[in-house]
């Protein structure tokens, strides 16, 4: 089992559907009363990337992709359309979008996050997978061109100075989901005119 540094077909990601799933408890007692707990505390996605599909080209790419990833052996990445970077889809990315620590005058790294907020409730989403060239780093409110890298398969930015203590470190960027098929077969069917179909193409975030 490994991870493949390679980003699923965008053309073909970007007609899918899919999104976050979470994994609640609910007993109903006799009173008719509900009792609710959380099973997961954080959110899974999932994606049907059949959807996407238009051409037997991309049919072609997506089992060709599949064999090389030997079905759901091994994760890759994926470009989630609907959540790709660090602020709005309609804002371009900027060095202070999260807020991604702060700093002690000792730490040198640190971890690449994503905040979502709803009214006082917030969660924060752990971002493994940057995509190269679009991380962006701020110390306080001033963007940092050096001093820093950010290793791109496990999203933990490096400094090379400790930034100093109660410093606001803040990071803009575009990222990747990890994930793997949710399948160890793909169901191709031809029509007359030999143009293809695949039913259903699931992938599963990977979670570590």
């Amino acid at each position: 089992m490994a991870f493949h540094e390679v980003r699923f077909p965008d053309n073909i990601s970007r007609g899918a559907r899919g999104g976050p799933e979470r994994r609640t408890q609910v007993v109903e007692l006799a009173s008719g009363d509900e009792e609710r707990n959380a099973s997961w505390a954080n959110s899974r996605r999932r994606y049907d990337v059949a959807y996407g599909i238009r051409r037997a080209d991309d049919l072609a790419a997506v089992v060709a992709f599949f064999e090389a990833r030997n079905g759901r052996l091994h994760g890759f990445r994926y470009k989630d359309w609907a959540d790709y970077k660090s602020n709005l889809p309609s804002q371009a990315i900027t060095p202070i979008d999260q807020q991604i620590g702060t700093g002690t005058g000792s730490l040198q790294t640190y971890q690449l996050s994503k905040r979502y907020t709803s009214g006082a409730q917030t969660w924060v989403r752990t971002i493994t997978k940057p995509v190269a060239g679009t991380v962006r780093v701020a110390l306080g409110m001033v963007e940092q061109l050096s001093g820093w890298t950010v290793d791109t398969t496990t999203g933990v930015v490096t400094f090379t100075t400790a930034p100093a203590g109660d410093v606001i470190i803040r990071a803009g960027f575009e990222f990747d989901v990890p994930v793997r098929f949710d399948s160890d077969s793909v169901d191709v069917t031809l029509d007359f005119e030999r143009l293809g179909s695949i039913t259903s193409i699931p992938l599963l975030e990977i979670r570590r």
